[in-house]
């Protein structure tokens, strides 16, 4: 896992990593996962924006990462729920169909966001957030591995990059944060 420009140490009291460059919330343009056009600025509008780039086939950091978050949701309270929004943008389009990352998502959470688009545009974006990204290869026994960074993004309600958690960010830090989040106000002059 790579994580591009991680800050200054001082993560504002948040479990996650507060980036140095707080990044703008890009649109994607991708598609959901009905076929639909999917902007993640408007679908995601007012709200505390979780975003992860993985795959469905994942043996382990995707699978764990989604049920960390859905646990954590599960805990706080519901007017802090109804304020986190969680998308799930896939690195493996060519196996994770609409339908296959619809199912494999509605087992953590029924409100979790599934994207997905063509390879080349989901690295574009990806790397544009400092995630890298790396084809799909299919190996020698016929699995295929793919590369990719594992920190979930949280976005702040001013559409820009608030705090990072990366790998193995256990449910009680996201217990812990995710109230510190929708509590705080937009714009940097709140911080």
């Amino acid at each position: 896992m790579t994580v591009v420009d991680a800050g200054d140490g001082d993560n504002d009291g948040l479990h996650g990593t507060v980036p140095a460059q707080q990044l703008a919330k890009p649109a994607l343009n991708l598609t959901d996962t009905d076929g639909n056009p999917f902007d993640l600025r408007e679908r995601t509008k007012g709200k505390i924006t979780l975003m992860f780039f993985g795959y469905t086939h994942c043996p382990d950091v995707c699978p764990t990462t989604m049920a960390d978050i859905s646990a954590a949701l599960t805990e706080v309270k519901p007017d802090v729920r109804q304020q986190i929004a969680v998308v799930f943008v896939t690195t493996d389009p060519d196996r994770d169909t609409g339908p296959v990352l619809s199912r494999w998502l509605k087992q953590f959470n029924t409100t979790f966001i599934g994207v997905r688009g063509t390879f080349d545009r989901i690295r574009t974006q990806a790397e544009a957030l400092g995630v890298p990204l790396e084809q799909p290869e299919v190996q020698a026994d016929g699995s295929v591995l793919v590369t990719h960074g594992s920190q979930v993004i949280a976005f702040s309600r001013d559409d820009r990059i608030r705090a990072l958690y990366l790998a193995g960010t256990g449910v009680q830090a996201y217990i812990d944060d995710l109230p510190k989040l929708t509590a705080e106000r937009s714009g940097p002059e709140a911080r």
